[in-house]
């Protein structure tokens, strides 16, 4: 896989993990660039939205670089990880704020349980519920890696669920806008596949 038949361009939006997810591809030899210009972003073939904090302060960056309208309206596919994922649906609980409205629901707080601290942090297991390209080559009962408090509804958007005393959306589409809400740069085989899936995605 080249390089160059790639472009995948990464959102600049001041999260913490975005160098994780440049070696992540790398290390399948693609090249991603880190960017917040608006032509280059409107441009690319397929675009990340990375997201690592809290819901409330990733949205106030996202306005004051004035993207929030040019995430909304790209028509090529979208990959948004963790809170980037969160960011898609229509608001969270986490500081009660707005979202980018692609996806239907609201992202809620985490329950603890004996048995499910919250934070949820670690591998838990993927229950695939729909085919998808994203999802291509992923078995049942995979295992990913998760950091996080908060998660999005289980909903017709769904394409996996996962379960920390509670089921949760883990993997969700809607037209153009893919999410995960696990790392795929932590997420070993299955991480690794995932970003083959959605680098080999054509814009519709």
């Amino acid at each position: 896989m080249s390089a160059e038949s790639s472009d995948v361009l990464i959102i600049d939006s001041g999260g913490a993990n975005i160098g994780s997810i440049v070696y992540a591809f790398e290390r399948l030899g693609v090249s991603a660039n880190l960017s917040d210009d608006i032509t280059q972003i409107e441009s690319a073939a397929r675009v990340i939205l990375p997201g690592v904090g809290a819901a409330r302060p990733a949205m106030q960056q996202l306005h004051a670089r004035g993207l929030v309208d040019v995430i909304r309206r790209l028509t090529q596919p979208v990959l948004g990880i963790c809170l980037g994922m969160q960011l898609l649906f229509e608001s969270s609980e986490e500081g009660d704020v707005e979202c980018l409205g692609l996806i239907p629901g609201r992202v809620r707080a985490m329950r603890a349980a004996p048995d499910a601290r919250v934070p949820h942090m670690g591998w838990n297991t993927l229950e695939v519920r729909t085919d998808a390209p994203l999802l291509a080559g992923i078995e049942q009962d995979a295992r990913a890696y998760f950091v996080h408090s908060y998660s999005a509804p289980v909903n017709r958007f769904t394409l996996a669920e996962s379960t920390h005393a509670d089921a949760f959306a883990a993997v969700v589409r809607c037209e153009n806008f893919h999410g995960v809400q696990f790392h795929p740069e932590r997420s070993g085989d299955l991480g690794a596949r995932l970003l083959k899936n959605f680098v080999s995605m054509s814009a519709a």
